[in-house]
């Protein structure tokens, strides 16, 4: 469904700029920003400072050429800077295109050139790297610090992010359909696709992530997660926006700091991964805190009690901009579960999301199946796909149900369980094995800190899983032992792993989440190795 620009709409007359000037006015001295680096002193921004110095940064671009509807690439770690960019382009009408920290050369060759990128703002270690990789930017400016830190090689040849100084352009009136921002994908087994907000898509988001978590202007929030990403550029820091409290931002998650820099600033929110959570309990909670509400993956977990303190579980998208699915922090929610459907959207769970809604069959209380998520384009769903209008097509069914690739359980009490990724789903000698549900297992098995399931080609079987397991430090030799103990006792033979291996590490892509694919493409070139060998080799 797409609101077209003569239906009255929500967020006429406004963007994100207004919404930034609204609370420069009505917050003028409140801290909007605190950012808190690893090294050297912190540094708080009110709203009414920010707004001015977002001001001065788009009258920069605007005086380097860049015009509205033009891309900015905006590569950088967490820092004040990757904050000011956005907003600033925002401000002039470009659209600024935020990409992964810890992109390659190749992939960053793709997001220049796919998105049209005019100009590039990074920091010191990744301004050679982004200028090799992306000779069609027009200019590239670079921050003075490393997120913080003292740069061990500054640039010498690149522009400084200062220089983005000047009178600011003139202002257009606000349009909430106009593009706003770009954020790449995770791919798979094809490149990233590019997710276009809208400013009424990020306006969205503001409001409804403030909403759903109960946040409020004497609220201070812990935003350690990447900024490239909608879980803390949305759910944190538009959040705090449309509300007016405070952001505390890290340069990155740091388990040993957390707890300090959270007391120093007696926050009171945080949105966190399950990584995370497991790095925390490593770490002494304190006597006292401040938090009253975390956000996560999952409702409740039994960490609450070790912690103290309530974390509401969730379930969204990129392409959502704010949660589908969330749970409530008002009242008591079913412990793992991501919720309940969010008032503010339509939610499916049917057996086959290859035909229509309408025509698929409806899973009922107990049972799994394919996700579903309808709202307005360009508003609670994303506008498109950025220059790709038949992945656009084909994400959405005749009646404009976006298709997750996501599987859930139906609980009995009507609230909903994750499930897998649809690709996590093995198909075992002709049974659907998910992969969850064997890591589940294997979780509970002491001495494991992390697990992973994929799967492998089976000359009979078609497919078999192989688990991958991050021991913890005092894990001891027959932790593989008792793993496949365990998964005898509670798995049929079918879903037990065919192979178990010990990593050192993960390969990670967003948010710390093990990169499957990697794992995948891993057994792939090790099954084609072995075929290619000659025999007796």
């Amino acid at each position: 469904m797409l609101l077209g620009r003569t239906d009255l709409h929500p967020f006429t007359g406004m963007d994100v700029p207004w919404l930034l000037a609204q609370q420069a006015a009505l917050r003028r001295d409140h801290p909007f920003i605190a950012w808190v680096p690893f090294d050297g002193p912190a540094q708080s921004i009110c709203y009414g400072e920010f707004q001015h110095r977002v001001e001065r940064i788009a009258g920069g671009l605007w005086q380097r050429g860049v015009r509205r509807g033009e891309r900015v690439l905006i590569h950088l770690d967490n820092c004040p800077e990757a904050l000011l960019a956005w907003y600033a382009c925002a401000r002039l009408g470009a659209v600024a295109v935020t990409t992964n920290a810890r992109a390659a050369g190749d992939e960053l060759s793709y997001y220049a050139e796919h998105s049209e990128a005019v100009a590039g703002i990074t920091q010191p270690k990744f301004a050679d790297l982004l200028a090799a990789s992306c000779p069609g930017l027009r200019w590239l400016v670079v921050t003075a610090t490393d997120n913080g830190e003292a740069p061990t090689h500054p640039p010498e040849r690149h522009a400084h992010f200062d220089a983005l100084d000047a009178e600011a352009p003139p202002r257009h009136a606000p349009d909430p359909l106009a593009p706003c921002s770009v954020q790449y994908t995770s791919g798979t087994t094809s490149r990233p696709k590019a997710v276009l907000w809208t400013h009424a898509n990020a306006l969205w988001g503001a409001r409804t992530n403030a909403l759903h978590e109960d946040l409020r202007a004497e609220d201070v929030h812990l935003v350690h997660l990447p900024l490239f990403h909608t879980n803390a550029q949305a759910y944190s820091v538009l959040a705090c926006l449309w509300v007016g409290a405070t952001a505390v931002v890290m340069p990155r998650f740091s388990a040993r700091r957390f707890w300090p820099v959270s007391l120093a600033h007696r926050c009171t929110w945080t949105s966190l991964v399950p990584f995370c959570v497991k790095a925390l309990m490593e770490q002494e909670v304190p006597t006292l805190h401040h938090y009253r509400l975390w956000g996560s993956a999952v409702n409740e977990p039994p960490t609450d009690a070790h912690f103290r303190v309530k974390t509401i579980g969730w379930w969204g998208m990129t392409e959502t901009i704010t949660h589908g699915i969330v749970g409530s922090p008002h009242l008591p929610n079913r412990s793992l579960s991501i919720g309940r459907p969010a008032p503010e959207y339509g939610i499916a769970i049917v057996e086959d999301d290859a035909v229509p809604v309408r025509e698929a069959r409806h899973v009922e209380p107990g049972g799994s199946g394919q996700l579903l998520i309808r709202g307005v384009r360009g508003l609670s769903m994303f506008h498109e796909y950025l220059g790709n209008p038949r992945a656009t097509a084909d994400s959405f069914d005749p009646d404009g149900w976006f298709r997750t690739g996501d599987r859930v359980d139906i609980l009995d009490d009507g609230s909903l369980q994750f499930g897998d990724r649809s690709k996590d789903m093995l198909k075992v000698g002709g049974e659907n094995v998910a992969a969850s549900e064997i890591e589940r297992v294997v979780l509970q098995v002491a001495g494991v800190h992390e697990c992973a399931v994929v799967a492998r080609k089976h000359a009979m079987l078609d497919e078999v899983p192989v688990l991958f397991v991050l021991p913890a430090a005092h894990a001891d030799i027959d932790l593989l032992e008792r793993i496949g103990a365990a998964c005898a006792a509670q798995l049929a033979s079918f879903k037990q792993p065919h192979q178990m291996r010990i990593v050192k590490d993960f390969p990670r892509s967003t948010l710390e989440k093990i990169a499957k694919a990697e794992l995948r493409r891993m057994l792939e070139a090790e099954a084609n190795e072995t075929v290619a060998a000659p025999p007796g080799a």
